[in-house]
């Protein structure tokens, strides 16, 4: 065979191997390709940490709208899941009241209300969770809706959108990275909190107080809420060894709106562990030139092999380490946890001769369960009656769920699932006793 040819043939099957691998890899998962009504989607992801942070999803609606939610956890998984299990449910509520409706201001006010009622669920519970002051989450949502897309943001996850002109593709980044190794984040940091020469410092990279990375985020109260770190009612946290009288972390969601053009092609919402290890325009080329089956499993297998080959390993041996730091040897030593979401944007208006039905989808778990939007006025084309077939198939939401890795990813934090948007604050969720909040009742995700 000739050499260049021999050449082409091994690199192929080398990358073969590869996907194979992810496949074989206990920590790893993928949904290949599904519909959504104006288009398609593939999402994957990869855990690192001994618990996995990372949380994801895509809730699929029949018409007019798609929901993207990637939340990439720090300090420990209570905060990502209770965005996971809240967040889209409170949009839900707000476009309602709202004229059914989806703005960029009911996306915002629905991200700043679960903020509010996750920080009231710490107050409430940090005698018996004495950590769960320092748990965060990064918050990347995003909304298709009628052909516009309106994006939330608090932290440095990353969605970028691939367009093609004359047949080349190029990376468009949506959002900014809430980051303090961004000089942009520093300098933003310092005019917000004049005459604090301590506010951004250097330990292991630039941080917020020397404590944390990102400058925005949900949860971390200890970082938001002076009275965490002020009074002795609550933890003291090494971390924090001067207790600040104002916080110095925002929660407020950078926001941008989006209309989708005829040479937007796709989005790739990401956590920054696969962006750690690939540049926009490597993704986007990747997206652009394979075969859309598996894209978001190709996308992510690409960023594994790099993090092993950094390492000077191969993928399979990188296969062999547990969750966690352990050692210097353990997964999290080659890489972040890691979520994927490729969405593929087929149509600027909804597909209307094609039938979608209302799914929702998430990463850390298999198939799919009926979505919150099939119970809102948001997406219906016609009137539906809400059947005792589909109440009960809300009701069994992951019941018997069985998935690869499910112990280390989600055992330690089943207690979270019963965290509903009423552990917040009642005076807000007073106002919502209606017809629509008995029918909200249905969108509780059941344990595993």
């Amino acid at each position: 065979m000739h050499k260049v040819l021999q050449t082409v043939v091994d690199l192929f099957k080398r990358k073969n191997d590869d996907l194979i691998a992810f496949d074989e890899d206990p920590y790893t998962r993928s949904i290949k390709l599904e519909r959504h009504c104006f288009g398609e989607f593939s999402m994957a992801n990869a855990q690192a940490n001994t618990i996995m942070e990372d949380q994801s999803q895509v809730e699929v609606a029949s018409h007019n709208a798609l929901y993207l939610g990637v939340y990439d956890g720090h300090g420990g998984v209570e905060a990502s899941l209770y965005v996971l299990n809240n967040l889209f449910n409170n949009l839900l509520s707000f476009a309602h009241e709202n004229d059914n409706a989806i703005t960029a201001l009911t996306l915002r006010d629905a991200v700043v209300y679960t903020e509010r009622c996750f920080l009231n669920y710490v107050k409430n519970n940090i005698v018996q969770i004495r950590t769960i002051g320092k748990v965060g989450s990064c918050c990347l949502a995003g909304v298709l809706w009628k052909g516009v897309l309106y994006v939330a943001n608090l932290g440095d996850s990353r969605a970028v959108i691939g367009s093609v002109v004359d047949k080349r593709v190029s990376a468009v980044q949506l959002t900014r990275d809430h980051n303090c190794n961004d000089p942009g984040i520093r300098q933003e940091l310092k005019s917000m909190h004049p005459g604090d020469d301590t506010i951004v410092m250097e330990n292991n990279g630039w941080r917020v107080k020397g404590i944390i990375m990102v400058s925005r985020s949900i949860g971390d109260a200890y970082l938001k809420r002076p009275p965490f770190s002020l009074l002795n009612s609550f933890p003291t946290y090494v971390e924090v060894p001067h207790p600040f009288e104002r916080g110095v972390v925002s929660e407020e969601p950078e926001m941008l709106t989006r209309d989708i053009a005829e040479t937007d092609k796709f989005l790739i919402f990401a956590s920054d562990g696969l962006w750690e290890l690939m540049s926009n325009d490597q993704a986007v080329q990747i997206v652009h030139k394979n075969p859309r089956n598996g894209i978001a499993k190709r996308l992510l297998t690409t960023a594994l092999v790099e993090a092993a080959r950094r390492r000077n390993v191969k993928y399979r041996a990188m296969m062999t380490t547990t969750p966690g730091k352990e050692l210097n040897v353990g997964r999290r030593t080659f890489h972040d946890d890691i979520s994927v979401i490729v969405v593929f944007l087929d149509n600027k208006t909804p597909l209307i001769k094609k039938h979608i039905h209302d799914l929702s989808y998430r990463g850390s778990t298999d198939g799919s369960q009926p979505s919150g939007f099939a119970l809102s006025a948001l997406t219906v084309a016609e009137s539906h009656s809400f059947t005792g077939d589909l109440k009960k198939s809300f009701k069994k939401r992951f019941k018997g769920s069985t998935s690869k890795g499910q112990s280390s990813r989600t055992a330690e934090g089943l207690h979270l699932l019963d965290m509903e948007r009423t552990s917040g604050d009642q005076t807000e969720s007073s106002k919502g006793k209606s017809h629509w909040d008995t029918l909200r009742k249905h969108l509780k995700w059941k344990k595993h």
